[in-house]
Parts: C-alpha cells; sequence; structure tokens
C-alpha cells in the first residue's frame, strides 16, 4: 500500500510545475525533467506571478529572495515583511495551498538581510490497505526556511547569498513502515544584479540585468540511502526596463529564462514487450540515449547543458520563457500582465497572468490570477493574495 501512496504523491508533487502526463512505459518524445520537492519552484507571490512569472531583474521588493536575493541590497526600505497566500491546483483538489512569509531589514546603505519561510500544505488523503480497508487519514506538508544577505558591490551592482532548509513529510505520521520517513535538505542561492539610470527617448528609464541560481544542494530520500532525488536546482537570468513616462505614470517590461540544472531523462533500451532492458553488469536499465541521471550534485549541475538525449535542440527545449509588464500610477496603483511558455514536451505549461496592486502608506495589497488555455488545466484559476508592510528608518527628529 505504501508503494502506491508515494506513487500518488509523487505524481501529484510532480504536477505543482509540470503539466506532463506521466505514463507507464516510455515515451521517447516527452520527457519532462522530474525533480523532488517541486513546491519549491512554485511563486509564492502575486506581484512576480502577475507578471508572467518574472523576477530576476526586476524592482526589489520584500519578495525578491524567490527570485533573486542580490536585489535585496537595492531596496529602498528600511524593514519590513510580507505575507502571501495560494489555494494550490484548485481545479483537483480544494484543500492545497502555499503559504509564504518573508522579511528583511537593512543593515546600512549596502547591505541588507533576509528570513523567509515556504510552506506547503498537501491536503489530507485517505489511506487503505490492499483490501481497501481504511487505516486513516494523512495531512503530507513540506516546509522551507531560509535566511539571505545581500550586498552591494558598486553603486550599480549587488550580490546576494541564500543558505536554505528542506523539510518534506510525504508520509504524516505513518509508523507501520519502517523505510518510510520524512525527507530533509541545505542549499543555497547565489545571486547577481545590475541596475543603472539611462535616458531612452529623452524619458528617465532604468535598466536592470540579473541571475539567480537557486537551491544548489544535497539529494534528498524518503527512505532507503540508495533511492536519492535531486532537488529542483534552477537558473534564472533575464532583464528588465522601467521607464517613467511622466512625474506620475512609470511602465516596466520584464523577460525571465528559466533553466533546470539537473541532468535530463534518458532514453532507455525496451525489449519488444515493453519492458526495460536490463544491463548484466550494472543490473540497471540500459540507456539507448543520453547521459546515466545517477550523478553527483556538481556533475548533474554542469553537465545538465549537454546531456539531453537529441542534443542542442532538446536543451533548448528546457528553457522556459517568461515576460511581464508592470504599469505604476504615482506609485500608488499598479496594472500588471504577463505570459509563461513552456515547451510541450517539457511540461507543456501555458497560461496568461494578471494582477493589480495597491499602496497605501506602509501597506501594499496585491492579487494576481492565472488564466490557462485549457479550462480543465490543474492550474486554471489559481490566484495569489500577498500583503507586505514596508517602513523607513525612523530618525530621531521624528521621534521627537
Amino acid at each position: 500500500m505504501i508503494r502506491y501512496f508515494f506513487v500518488f504523491l509523487f505524481l501529484l508533487n510532480v504536477k505543482a510545475f509540470s503539466q506532463a502526463s506521466i505514463l507507464s512505459g516510455q515515451d521517447t518524445s516527452r520527457r519532462p525533467i522530474i525533480t523532488a520537492v517541486p513546491f519549491l519552484l512554485i511563486s509564492p507571490d502575486s506581484r512576480g506571478s502577475a507578471m508572467g512569472e518574472t523576477g530576476v531583474a526586476t524592482s526589489p521588493d520584500v519578495n525578491s529572495v524567490h527570485w533573486n536575493n542580490a536585489k535585496l541590497a537595492f531596496i529602498d526600505k528600511k524593514y519590513g515583511f510580507g505575507m502571501s497566500y495560494v489555494p494550490w491546483l484548485g481545479k483537483i483538489v480544494d484543500d492545497m495551498s502555499v503559504s509564504y512569509l518573508s522579511g528583511f531589514y537593512k543593515l546600512d546603505d549596502i547591505q541588507s538581510i533576509g528570513l523567509s519561510m515556504k510552506y506547503f500544505d498537501l491536503g489530507e488523503i485517505q489511506l487503505t490497505d490492499n483490501q481497501g480497508l481504511a487505516l486513516g487519514i494523512e495531512n503530507p506538508k513540506e516546509l522551507s526556511t531560509a535566511f539571505t544577505y545581500s550586498r552591494k558591490l558598486t553603486t550599480n551592482l549587488s550580490i546576494g547569498g541564500t543558505t536554505r532548509y528542506i523539510w518534506s513529510n510525504l508520509t504524516g505520521s505513518i509508523s507501520n513502515y519502517s523505510d518510510a520517513k520524512a525527507g530533509n535538505s541545505f542549499s543555497v542561492d547565489l545571486g547577481l544584479y545590475y541596475n543603472k539610470e539611462i535616458t531612452l527617448a529623452n524619458r528617465t528609464s532604468e535598466l536592470s540585468f540579473g541571475s539567480h541560481i537557486s537551491n544548489i544542494g544535497g539529494k534528498i530520500t524518503y527512505g532507503s540511502s540508495k533511492s536519492l532525488d535531486f532537488i529542483p536546482i534552477n537558473l534564472r537570468v533575464g532583464t528588465s526596463l522601467k521607464t517613467f513616462l511622466d512625474q506620475y505614470n512609470s511602465i516596466t517590461l520584464a523577460i525571465d529564462l528559466n533553466k533546470l540544472m539537473v541532468p535530463s531523462p534518458p532514453i532507455y533500451e525496451i525489449d519488444n514487450n515493453g519492458n526495460y532492458v536490463i544491463d548484466p553488469t550494472t543490473n540497471q536499465a540500459k540507456i539507448l540515449k543520453g547521459k546515466n541521471p545517477n550523478r553527483s550534485v556538481l556533475s548533474g549541475m554542469f553537465s545538465s547543458f549537454s546531456d539531453a538525449p537529441d542534443g542542442l535542440s532538446e536543451e533548448l527545449k528546457e528553457i522556459t520563457i517568461s515576460s511581464g509588464l508592470e504599469y505604476w500610477y504615482r506609485e500608488i496603483f499598479s496594472l500588471r500582465g504577463g505570459y509563461f511558455l513552456e515547451n510541450m514536451d517539457k511540461g507543456g505549461r501555458k497560461f496568461l497572468t494578471l494582477g493589480l496592486g495597491i499602496k497605501y502608506n506602509n501597506l501594499g495589497v496585491d492579487f494576481s490570477y492565472l488564466s490557462t488555455p485549457q479550462n480543465d488545466h490543474p492550474l486554471a484559476e489559481t490566484m495569489r493574495f500577498s500583503v507586505s508592510f514596508l517602513f523607513d528608518k525612523v530618525n530621531d527628529s521624528e521621534e521627537n
């Protein structure tokens, strides 16, 4: 029973970032990359998700750690915190959700620190034995906590580093199976951010570039130490251009590119009965094209740009494209939109995003909505709600 329980949870977790159908047998045309704890990639806040899931080079905010930790050094407030809530896969279940907390503090003009936590509630699942008898209800859940340090190197350039603890409990409180346990891992993020004021068509503009590698960490297991899975090490690069139309209106255009830095799934040799051909020397399935995915973390990262079975053409398919637009009026009211595109052979996610935001004094409220071409898509009608509180430093005269 526990085997089927894991399969169900695994497929459910994969849908957190991929639409691909996981079928029995070998599908040599559609090979989505599958990792453990994909909840780490779920966009937690309303602003970035409303802009087509862009954020590596947009202006910094309280949720910058998820998109690019280096941006935190450029935030223009002294301290702040934010909260976000996402009902997840509402087309399938009604009790899954992602909650996100984040906060930051500026040590001085060039240094900032941040704390963040993401909680993924997979809802309640009824467990049964092989005869279909109820064993009880479990509530799988996953959690990550992170600490971030960001620093300016020059007036226009900054770097960031994040350490993260990851906890994934897909078994609940099951105690009848000794091989089932919660998975644990540690990871780091590294970010780079560049921002420069320029003049474009006689208008003041800000041009930004960013790169961010997230979740560089050890593999995770839920049982035997011989069964280890990669966590979603992800490379994000992008640019944005913010133009001030006049003293009240501004518009930002942004684009991000993402690539998972984990092994691409190979094509295995299959016999006439549809079964994998086993190599007698290794006792493993024989690989027809591609590379063995059982590699170390560093090897998997560096070879992830050249290990796809179909070569460069398939490597390019593994890149997702995010594009977004943001309009602000007097830095009080904003409208956002975007589009996300993933190759059909690597997951096939395609969706349009919309959102809005309001700032009043120290309070910010944001909302986003996701629309897919298919009405029955698991991600259709996904909504995100975010609230933030940002505060300037109080000087002595203000205190008096």
